[in-house]
């Protein structure tokens, strides 16, 4: 069984000016991970038209999901629906649907929908919404594209949302090994393991401690008896018990 493949699309000059730290990349990956989707790519771009068009249409043909966060918000820097409009090229407007469960937000339900707060219900034709039960305002799938809020709660909580609805596939299971010897000495031995099993991801991470190097061997794979063969490879390779 092959998983289904995904990018995500961070979008917002405060994450590349480092004014704001991104979470959602790291939440995303833990949730597709138990679900069986397989992330790919991310990408972090800024707040222009162009550059979401460009990353949206490029991913959306590449992989089976894309998940976008950011810029679905009240403010004029807010484009990332008209944006995703644009990429479909799709009217985008203002609809009822958006509109009544945004109004749910507010003491004085509809009448307190400023213009400002109205352009969190403008959605692409075509749409089909995300819901948000932390501020209403919804976020929305376009074919294989997810748009999100970039605020971490409200992300999280789209996210729990959509992805029950999203095909599952199998789920990725990891197993570390800690091996005390530099990567120079263990990267031979450890690529004949990698060739011989080229269905199982093994990754080397490098720490030093104690004056000493050594390397964190993590195996990753949908298939335990996978896993458990690799743990004995790398096992009797270095000698370990």
């Amino acid at each position: 069984m092959t998983n289904p493949t995904a990018a995500m699309i961070v979008i917002g000059d405060e994450i590349l000016s480092g004014r704001t730290r991104d979470a959602n990349m790291f939440n995303l990956a833990g949730k597709l991970t138990i679900h069986g989707i397989d992330l790919l790519e991310v990408r972090v771009i800024s707040d222009k038209s162009s550059e979401i068009i460009a990353a949206v249409n490029e991913t959306r043909a590449k992989y089976d999901h894309v998940f976008t966060s950011g810029g679905i918000g009240p403010t004029h820097d807010d484009i990332t629906a008209d944006c995703i409009a644009a990429a479909f090229n799709v009217e985008i407007g203002i609809r009822d649907d958006a509109k009544n469960i945004l109004a749910t937000n507010y003491e004085n339900g509809v009448d307190d929908l400023t213009p400002a707060r109205l352009r969190m219900a403008r959605i692409p034709d075509g749409a089909f919404l995300i819901d948000n039960v932390i501020s209403k305002a919804p976020g929305f799938s376009m074919d294989n594209v997810h748009v999100m809020a970039g605020v971490p709660s409200v992300f999280n909580s789209m996210i729990d949302w959509l992805l029950p609805k999203l095909e599952k596939g199998a789920e990725m299971i990891s197993s570390t090994i800690r091996v005390d010897l530099p990567e120079s000495i263990i990267a031979e031995p450890l690529g004949v393991i990698a060739n011989k099993f080229p269905h199982v991801s093994i990754g080397s991470y490098p720490f030093y401690e104690d004056n000493k190097h050594g390397a964190n061997i993590v195996i990753r794979s949908t298939e335990t008896i996978l896993i458990s063969n690799v743990e004995t490879e790398i096992k009797s390779a270095f000698k370990l018990q």
